[in-house]
């Protein structure tokens, strides 16, 4: 499924897509677009993507980062399909909320709150 240059960890859990990220700062924007392009790929290959997404080892996050994840939470959308954020670091969470982006986004303190979360 991933190439092994891959900057993301994949999983399924059920009918859920987990993805956690390999790096620990999503700044570049060679590896945003890589990681963007990894995570569409990913929900078109699903009628109705369910995702999971864990931030647990992310402790910077770029703007161009947060674009992306609008692009992901929207196409996810278009598709019928849930996208939940977890393991947020706190200082990153403030930028949700700075952003309001925690109001679009469903965002979880842990793995199994975010599962727990999914209808249908």
């Amino acid at each position: 499924m991933a190439s092994g240059d891959s900057r993301l960890r994949i999983s399924n859990d059920g009918d859920v897509i987990r993805v956690e990220f390999v790096d620990r700062n999503i700044l570049d924007e060679g590896n945003i677009q890589q990681i963007g392009d990894e995570i569409l790929t990913l929900v078109e290959e699903r009628d109705t993507p369910r995702m999971l997404i864990s931030f647990a080892s992310v402790e910077h996050l770029s703007s161009a980062a947060l674009g992306t994840l609008i692009t992901i939470n929207k196409r996810i959308r278009d598709k019928g399909g849930q996208l939940r954020l977890t393991d947020i670091d706190p200082q990153i969470y403030e930028v949700f909320v700075i952003t309001k982006l925690n109001k679009l986004f469903q965002i979880h303190e842990s793995a199994d709150d975010a599962l727990a979360s999914f209808s249908g």
